[in-house]
């Protein structure tokens, strides 16, 4: 592996002027500085880090105002595996102190489950990139990324699941959160509906809040339905939950897709067929940014992961 004493020879410039082109350091000519890029970029250079510099922060949502963690914790589980594996280190710094930031170095920062940026002008603030996980990337926003599920690939696979094992009349009912994407899964649950000749008005698609979702799973029973999609949150448990308070069991009476929660859905009676976001591939993507961002290599602002659909006990085949 060439040294930085190499990529300096090579370029013809000083080591300092090697340092101070990747530490960000704004007096350096953007000539000498795109002409220093190109030649590591063709040696595979990446600029040997302190331990300090190799630290990764994972913004996370506190929990006072994001009680139900149990999607943060699947994903901080995968991004700290892939993280060791590339040889950084993780922090995590709730997202009420984040004043910490200031005062820490740091290679890199992912914030899980945001419900707005830690700072719009983030990339003015710190060189570092911030990933964000679940997330849309903010228009023209600098050293800012996305990884983020496909949400229509998302809703249609499992309204086809459910029409596809003969079920004509679907109720979804959408965890109604600001870490969410509820709308954005709304109008993508009408489009899959109505694509499959089923009905896809306001009475099948109901935002609910957790306190509701007994009065709302009442309402789509009222429509005479076969199935239910409760993607987001809790709703897979809270949804089962409604149904035996209305004496329905599931799935001989109504079938049920959720949205997977590792420790709670393949355990519940009967287990519940879920989509679910590939966690490994999520957390192996932001750590892919990281290292190009090291090696100043352009990477896609925005990358977008298919569902995967887990098929349990839950969904019946409809006569």
């Amino acid at each position: 592996m060439p040294t930085i004493r190499d990529i300096a020879e090579e370029a013809g410039v000083s080591i300092a002027t090697i340092s101070r082109v990747f530490n960000n350091h704004p007096n350096v000519k953007t000539e000498i500085r795109e002409h220093i890029l190109r030649i590591a970029r063709k040696h595979n250079y990446v600029p040997r880090l302190s331990n300090s510099r190799r630290t990764v922060i994972l913004i996370t949502p506190s929990r006072y105002d994001h009680p139900v963690q149990s999607y943060v914790e699947m994903v901080i589980a995968c991004l700290a595996e892939a993280i060791g594996k590339r040889g950084y280190r993780i922090e995590i710094i709730p997202e009420d102190n984040l004043d910490r930031l200031e005062n820490t170095q740091f290679c890199a920062a992912i914030q899980i489950s945001a419900a707005k940026l830690p700072w719009n002008n983030w990339g003015q603030r710190f060189q570092a990139p911030l990933i964000l996980i679940d997330h849309e990337p903010p228009p023209e926003a600098s050293h800012v990324f996305a990884v983020r599920s496909n949400e229509e690939q998302g809703m249609k696979l499992a309204i086809d699941h459910l029409q596809k094992r003969g079920h004509q009349r679907i109720g979804c009912l959408i965890s109604n959160t600001k870490w969410g994407n509820p709308s954005m899964r709304a109008h993508h649950l009408q489009n899959a509906l109505a694509n499959q000749n089923l009905p896809s008005s306001d009475a099948f698609i109901r935002l609910v809040d957790e306190e509701n979702y007994i009065e709302e799973t009442g309402k789509l029973l009222q429509q005479k339905i076969t199935a239910i999609f409760a993607p987001g949150g809790m709703g897979g448990i809270i949804t089962a939950y409604a149904l035996s308070l209305f004496g329905k069991k599931v799935p001989e009476e109504i079938s049920l897709v959720v949205s997977e929660r590792a420790s709670i859905s393949r355990y519940c009676l009967p287990p519940q067929t879920s989509i679910t976001q590939n966690y490994n591939q999520l957390a192996s993507s932001a750590v892919d940014i990281i290292d190009a961002s090291l090696r100043r290599i352009e990477f896609s602002s925005d990358t977008i992961l298919d569902y995967q659909l887990i098929e349990r006990d839950s969904v019946s085949n409809q006569s």
